[in-house]
């Protein structure tokens, strides 16, 4: 079993300690970013290929089911090809993965729904209570005076009002499984629900992965994902990733430095696109040294007013943020023995 306290090689953490520090004006430059969304830079990169092909018809289908009979727009019957780096193998990049529309109900679910459900553990939680609100907390203006997150102990931490939840100190929610960072490990209690529609989506996509446990992490410019391994698991499925709003750079290597070649990549993620980290890249090292300001795309940078003119005192709220859902199978067995 690996250690979850391990700490992380000194050829990933140089690599991350280097784009941790880079200028925005340099980013775009450097050659070492992988930018998928780049035809041309993947054109030259002898060392991708395409392993797979993500069927349209199924894609579709999976996207409607997802976005409900409601749904306004039938979304294109598209394959998307799924990207792979002959030095990270079972690492699978697919840009563009979902549509604006489908971003858009998966963010309103998460964020609007799920965040709202007390059996939802949050980084707040560590040290307040939070009072929870009937629909959403966005609900609440970001004027509102009164604290929503009272502190256990008062003489640590001030009450903390919506606007300070959601501006800054908000880093993180789970789904499912509720890891427990402290202990770094799960615990042994039965599960809340993963929610349905997120895990039909997901698992309608990457059939080999039943989503059991999430990360929703928060992100702002200037925030970090320090290096790491997600080694908690029981079961070595494929992890998934997906990225809303700002662009991410991620990176990722697998500590082997005795071996030929570059085992640190660096890639640019960009909204709707998602990241598979199976076979020998499912356990590698991996973290974000950087969210690049002011590039979430024009569609979700009004989120979560809209409209029907509701939230509108939050407009513009999700043009500073990222959000990942990070998601994983927790135990091998079947699901029916959970």
């Amino acid at each position: 079993m690996l250690d979850p306290y391990q700490r992380p090689p000194d050829n990933i953490r140089n690599v991350y300690k280097k784009f941790q520090k880079m200028k925005l004006a340099d980013l775009k430059a450097d050659q070492d970013i992988i930018d998928l969304e780049d035809a041309k830079a993947v054109g030259k990169n002898s060392k991708l290929s395409v392993v797979d092909d993500l069927g349209a018809e199924k894609l579709a289908a999976v996207f409607l089911s997802f976005a409900g009979p409601d749904a306004m727009k039938k979304f294109a019957k598209t394959a998307l090809p799924a990207y792979e780096h002959e030095d990270m193998p079972g690492l699978h990049i697919i840009p563009d993965l979902l549509p604006p529309e489908i971003q858009t109900i998966l963010l309103t679910r998460l964020l609007h729904r799920d965040l709202s459900n007390p059996a939802h553990l949050t980084n707040i939680h560590t040290h307040y209570t939070l009072a929870y609100p009937t629909t959403s907390f966005f609900s609440y203006p970001p004027t509102h005076p009164a604290p929503l997150a009272t502190p256990l102990n008062p003489s640590i931490h001030r009450p903390l009002t919506i606007s300070q939840l959601f501006n800054k100190k908000l880093r993180w929610m789970t789904l499912g499984g509720q890891y427990d960072w402290t202990q770094k490990k799960y615990p042994d209690a039965i599960p809340p629900e993963f929610p349905k529609d997120v895990g039909g989506l997901l698992e309608g996509i990457w059939k080999d992965t039943r989503p059991e446990a999430a990360i929703v992490n928060l992100y702002s410019p200037g925030d970090t994902l320090s290096v790491h391994r997600d080694v908690s698991e029981s079961s070595s499925r494929g992890l998934i990733s997906i990225s809303l709003g700002c662009d991410a750079i991620f990176v990722i290597g697998d500590g082997e430095e005795h071996r030929k070649g570059d085992t640190v990549l660096t890639i640019r993620l960009k909204s709707g696109s998602a990241v598979y980290m199976s076979g020998p890249s499912r356990f590698a090292w991996h973290g974000v040294p950087q969210i690049v300001p002011g590039t979430c795309p024009e569609y979700l940078r009004d989120w979560p007013a809209g409209a029907d003119g509701q939230f509108e005192e939050w407009r513009g709220w999700m043009d500073g943020k990222r959000v990942n859902l990070n998601v994983r199978q927790m135990w091998d067995r079947d699901s029916s023995e959970v």
